[in-house]
């Protein structure tokens, strides 16, 4: 490979690596061209980029990010994939699908995720439970509804009750 396109190469994934707030680092290797395909399918309905690269070159366009992406330098070894999201926890979601089917590939090998470090496929459950901003954003909006809605019921109930009481006594 020339030394230009290299250099092309390192620079779109460093601005793949300001693109997008959350990736993940991928084991395909065992994945046969169907798998590989249906895989890139599953991506794409979660809205998630699917690349293959070479470690040397990721590694390059680690060191030239903003970032200090040092924590995950480990994880460049073998074959590895990068999958883009925006949503922190879609692609944990997709692995964990695939776990469940008792597949051994993808396997995670590493994360970059809610600006923070996960390595090793152990830290996959945790990147599952992660919540993505629209998650916390219904769990606030809950929280805040709830009390209101206390109130509402009780007033309501209340008010049958005093109607209730009212009724028997002019009956009496």
């Amino acid at each position: 490979m020339k030394k230009e396109l290299k250099d092309t190469i390192i620079v779109e994934l460093g601005e793949k690596l300001k693109e997008y707030a959350h990736f993940y680092l991928v084991d395909l290797l065992g994945l046969n061209a169907e798998k590989t395909s249906n895989l890139r399918r599953q991506c794409f309905k979660n809205d998630i980029k699917l690349l293959v690269v070479k470690n040397t070159l990721l590694h390059k366009a680690f060191e030239a990010a903003e970032i200090d992406y040092s924590p995950l330098y480990d994880c460049l070894k073998g074959n590895t994939a990068l999958m883009f999201t925006q949503t922190a926890n879609a692609p944990a979601k997709l692995l964990k699908e695939y776990k469940t089917k008792k597949e051994e590939v993808p396997a995670l090998k590493g994360a970059y995720a809610e600006e923070g470090f996960f390595v090793g496929a152990d830290k996959l459950d945790e990147l599952v439970s992660i919540k993505s901003k629209n998650e916390l954003i219904a769990d606030v909006v809950a929280m805040l509804q709830g009390p209101a809605q206390g109130v509402i019921s009780a007033l309501e109930s209340g008010a049958n009750t005093i109607h209730g009481v009212l009724k028997t006594l002019e009956e009496r």
